[in-house]
């Protein structure tokens, strides 16, 4: 296991291998079929056509589960399942909880990513839940995809930092439901900042092309403001 930030709490690197890391316990591969179903569902729901009743019907057994499922012990945010100290350390919960690669995260659309060398490489499946143009994935999604894709990037410089900003270049529409290939390299490492370029791929047919700046805090990226206890 590799650390890859400065945060106390050791760091696991699940960015080793193409194959995807197992859920660090039984409690996230658990979590890991809640979301890939909430997932499904969300996916039948945009693609569905079902009577005005069984809507509704649908939508009470689900608000009825959801009041169940919030009396449940909560944790807000992943620096309060790390001070928890029973769902893993930063890495693994990042594998976990991240909005663009968590696998118990049903807002990801999987994105998954691996490094080799000093290039980092990844695959990701978009289905109709993130369609913009007609066909095809909407571009904010994209953007999105990236900035999480080249930040993981920079584990080959060893420097890591926040997005200072993103340059995306669209060259042609990238299609949904369609198995993309994403593939980026450190470019430039200059006192703390991190220049990555990258680019997305639709059978072999590059979609879109993005330089990330990522700036490194002045104390590390521990410094990062913590969210106050009062904004819960």
């Amino acid at each position: 296991m590799n650390e890859v930030s400065e945060l106390s709490t050791p760091i696991f690197n699940p960015f080793e291998s193409q194959e995807i890391t197992p859920a660090y316990s039984d409690h996230w591969h658990a979590k890991r079929r809640v979301a890939q179903a909430i997932r499904k569902l969300t996916d039948v729901l945009i693609t569905s056509t079902p009577p005005l009743d069984e809507l509704h019907a649908i939508a009470q057994r689900l608000e009825l589960q959801a009041d169940e499922f919030s009396s449940c012990k909560r944790l807000y945010g992943m620096m309060d399942f790390v001070d928890d100290g029973n769902h893993g350390s930063y890495g693994e919960l990042s594998h976990e909880i991240n909005a663009l690669g968590g696998w118990s995260n049903p807002l990801s659309p999987g994105l998954n990513m691996w490094m080799d060398g000093t290039k980092a490489y990844g695959t990701v499946r978009c289905g109709y839940a993130y369609e913009g143009p007609p066909g095809f994935i909407h571009g904010g999604f994209i953007a999105a995809i990236m900035d999480q894709f080249l930040g993981m990037a920079q584990i080959a410089g060893k420097k890591p930092g926040m997005t200072g900003t993103l340059n995306m270049r669209y060259l042609r529409p990238t299609p949904l439901n369609t198995e993309l290939d994403l593939e980026a390299e450190v470019f430039i490492l200059e006192g703390r900042k991190t220049l990555v370029k990258g680019e997305i791929r639709a059978s072999d047919v590059v979609t879109a092309t993005c330089e990330g700046l990522f700036i490194r805090p002045t104390k590390g990226m521990h410094s990062a403001p913590r969210r106050d206890e009062t904004a819960r």
